[in-house]
């Protein structure tokens, strides 16, 4: 007699191989995509070069005429983060719009759906326009990432401080945030009034996005900020399904939706700040990988967390190769996001089923 309980085992099974094989698979395309990318920018550097250049780096070997010297500052201290970085950014993102498009139960939400990023930029805005910094008596890129960090940060803390006096609901979260980002968005346009041209084109590169500026001291900020949200959210992984379900589900099942909600909200807003004080706002990651995700692993969280985090990694990756050679000076990153993803983005969606909802 046939065994339902072997059909459902063996589906499941099945499912499990098929995820696997496929967050492998990314896995290896980023690798290659990095490697790559290494060797990829406006000056001309084979990829045997770039080779060279790391086993030389890691030997010890020295630079010694101009060019040999160039290529490595290229490679090394450009090429490298970026790559490093894009991976953590990208991850990042790709976890973000998985968490908040689950815990909103609404397909076009993603990481910045509750204002962080007109927070940021208008942090920024004001430093680069005033000079004003939240850390007193600093200056630079570290006051600069700061003013992003801390203002990327009070959309959450609005929404956490209402939440401690009225019931938050799923869609209230998203009212609120679009609330704070149009007040943050009219600031920030009311203060580039007061702007010269090169703070404008300052604070424009910063909006659109750009992981040009990603520097080694960057780096174990930005994979913390990786392994936090996916680690965080892998373990939150069954909780975040159960949500899926509906609040009375997850009541039923021992889940405080709203408090669970509070919960994925500041984790995906502290990474999120963590990531965007580096890179500015990038686009259309955070919205499209968890999509993808969902056609190739399904909605599982289990499988969608790690799948979107290489997904996002990826298109952050091979978007910057495109950007780097785009025009003769290159554009953000974030213009070819926009440019790639919102295509992608309709594509899927119209091939995407019923059921992955």
């Amino acid at each position: 007699m046939f065994d339902s309980s072997d059909e459902f085992a063996g589906t499941y099974k099945s499912h499990f191989r098929r995820s696997t094989m496929m967050i492998l698979l990314l896995i290896f395309l980023i690798i290659i995509t990095v490697i790559i990318s290494i060797s990829i920018s406006q000056y001309p550097i084979s990829l045997a070069e770039a080779y060279q250049i790391m086993i030389d780096h890691l030997k010890g070997v020295e630079p010694t005429s101009y060019a040999e010297r160039l290529k490595d500052h290229i490679v090394w201290e450009m090429n490298m983060p970026r790559a490093m970085g894009g991976i953590a950014v990208g991850a990042v993102l790709g976890v973000g719009g998985v968490v908040m498009q689950s815990i909103i139960k609404n397909p076009l939400a993603d990481p910045y759906t509750t204002g962080i990023s007109s927070g940021a930029l208008f942090g920024v805005t004001l430093y680069v326009i005033f000079g004003f910094s939240v850390i007193p008596f600093s200056g630079g890129e570290l006051a600069q990432m700061a003013n992003a960090f801390l203002f990327a940060l009070i959309p959450a803390g609005v929404i956490i401080f209402i939440s401690s006096f009225k019931k938050m609901s799923p869609t209230m979260m998203v009212l609120i945030g679009i609330g704070v980002m149009y007040l943050f968005t009219a600031s920030t346009t009311l203060l580039k009034f007061t702007a010269n041209p090169d703070n404008l084109v300052e604070i424009y590169t910063w909006g659109v996005g750009s992981i040009g500026k990603i520097t080694w001291d960057n780096i174990p900020l930005l994979v913390g900020a990786m392994a936090f949200i996916i680690f965080a959210t892998l373990i939150l992984s069954k909780s975040i399904n159960v949500l899926t379900a509906g609040d009375n589900a997850a009541t039923s099942l021992g889940v405080n939706p709203v408090r669970f909600r509070m919960l994925c909200l500041v984790i995906v807003s502290v990474t999120t700040a963590a990531a965007v004080c580096f890179t500015g706002t990038i686009g259309f990651v955070g919205l499209v990988a968890p999509h993808i995700g969902r056609i190739f692993v399904g909605s599982n969280s289990k499988y969608l967390i790690p799948c979107a985090a290489c997904i996002g990694a990826f298109m952050l990756i091979a978007a910057d190769c495109i950007a780097r050679n785009a025009g003769t000076t290159g554009l953000p990153v974030g213009v070819i996001t926009a440019l790639v993803g919102s295509p992608l983005f309709l594509y899927f969606l119209i091939r995407q089923k019923k059921s992955a909802w």
